[in-house]
């Protein structure tokens, strides 16, 4: 919820054929690559990696000290509209508050590692809950998730019969956001595209 997992020596090496069968060829429209994503990180003196099991994954963020400063942890399920990228949970440190990295901050990179694997998966939407711990935390986490891409789709408030499966999945109470995956990687792709050499 993003209620919240580098690319070093140590850590395996990512492969771009992490899913079971490659996404059948859609268009690109300069969306940034999981390459590009990671080089991205490694300038702003951050590096990322991803682990997978499965349908389970987890993508985690290292400064250049080796010390983790945070991770994402998600898994793909399959939907009769298509799979989907589960955003489970996001833990950042204390310390990445002070880290000026974007406007969204570490959580931007750690998320687009996420939704670029989820694009190689063939994923067309991402969903994580906003969870609502406290009005003030859960507004911040609507506003931020909002400004990234996500929208508002359902207030899970145990309500109703369909919020209690919906608390069981996601630990909690509070407002179900999802996203078009090719819509974020696009939102973002000035971001992460490496800028052109002026001549």
């Amino acid at each position: 919820m993003l209620p919240y997992h580098m690319m070093a020596s140590r850590m395996p090496t990512l492969q771009l054929k992490l899913c079971s069968s490659p996404p059948p060829a859609r268009p690109e429209l300069s969306l940034p690559t999981m390459p590009e994503v990671l080089a991205a990180s490694r300038l702003q003196g951050i590096r990322l990696g991803l682990l997978t099991l499965g349908p389970f994954f987890r993508v985690t963020v290292e400064g250049l000290t080796g010390k983790e400063l945070g991770r994402l942890e998600g898994f793909i399920r399959p939907w009769i509209s298509g799979k989907i990228l589960h955003l489970d949970s996001i833990r950042m440190k204390k310390e990445t508050i002070f880290m000026q990295r974007s406007i969204f901050g570490i959580g931007l990179f750690v998320g687009a590692a996420a939704i670029r694997h989820g694009y190689d998966c063939n994923c067309r939407r991402a969903e994580l809950l906003a969870i609502n711990d406290s009005p003030l935390l859960h507004s911040r986490l609507v506003r931020f998730y909002t400004r990234m891409g996500f929208r508002p789709v359902h207030e899970v408030d145990g309500s109703s019969f369909a919020d209690i499966s919906h608390m069981l999945v996601w630990g909690g109470r509070g407002t179900l956001m999802d996203a078009d995956i090719e819509d974020l990687l696009r939102k973002w792709s000035k971001r992460f595209k490496p800028k052109p050499l002026q001549e």
